[in-house]
């Protein structure tokens, strides 16, 4: 499985899953058809599967386009979005695997963005490969997404369950907004050496128009301040003591940012 990455909008990705053998391909949180479209026609490759990880239009806004030119491909989505992600044909629920070709993906029931927010972890195949984590608006590079329909208890068990994941898990997160959340994150957690020497690389990156996704677990664990409500310097920072409120006082901060 290959996995490239399309631009959409002002700053979406959308993931493309390629299995070249096949020329058969699925597709991540599409909320605009046209990338897609045009990436499946340069590759002639056939759209077997979408996956949707919330209803949020930036993210399934194309899937009616996609169905009018491959309607068999099959539309995945949380069992709680059912009614609310275009074209869904399949509910999932935690636990559940989505298969494409030889990978095949766990569902993370991971609220906290929206009620029925999901995620899919393809682990690896043998000991020397990386996982791949599509995980939407939940967590982001150096952050993670706003509580629109969640609550902090239900955030902090939801990115609890991604943290758990080996370091060795390729984050593919939904929107470029990895130079604003560590400008913030520094702000919290400013004697993090390897939180400074990522933000470096960073802001080089962004002046070249390079993208920062995917981003690596094992970086996230050190730097992101979301993955980190239960180390004493972020505890600190927040007046806090327990993760829920720790956590709460830290996404209200960053949604004054």
């Amino acid at each position: 499985m290959n996995i490239h990455r399309l631009r959409a909008f002002q700053d979406n990705y959308i993931f493309v899953l390629h299995n070249p053998a096949t020329h058969q391909a699925a597709v991540v949180d599409p909320g605009d058809a046209t990338p897609v479209l045009d990436w499946l026609d340069h590759h002639g490759a056939s759209l077997v599967a979408i996956l949707n990880t919330h209803h949020h239009s930036d993210h399934g806004g194309g899937n009616q386009r996609l169905l009018q030119q491959f309607p068999a491909a099959t539309v995945y989505g949380g069992a709680e979005d059912w009614g609310r992600i275009p074209g869904q044909t399949v509910a999932l629920q935690e636990g559940d695997r989505v298969v494409f070709g030889d990978d095949a993906g766990e569902v993370f029931f991971v609220p906290g963005h929206t009620r029925a927010h999901i995620a899919y972890y393809f682990p690896p195949q043998t000991s020397t490969d990386w996982g791949d984590l599509f995980c939407g608006d939940t967590l982001f590079a150096g952050g993670c997404g706003r509580l629109f329909e969640g609550t902090p208890a239900q955030m902090v068990a939801s990115l609890t369950k991604l943290r758990r994941l080996p370091d060795t898990t390729r984050v593919w997160c939904a929107h470029e907004y990895t130079l604003n959340n560590l400008r913030f994150a520094i702000t919290i957690d400013p004697d993090n050496a390897a939180l400074q020497e990522r933000l470096h690389r960073v802001e080089v990156a962004r002046r070249h128009d390079q993208a920062t996704v995917p981003s690596d677990l094992g970086l996230e664990k050190q730097t992101n301040p979301f993955l980190r409500w239960d180390h004493s310097a972020i505890q600190s920072a927040m007046q806090s003591q327990t993760p829920d409120q720790t956590f709460a006082r830290l996404r209200g901060k960053k949604d004054r940012f």
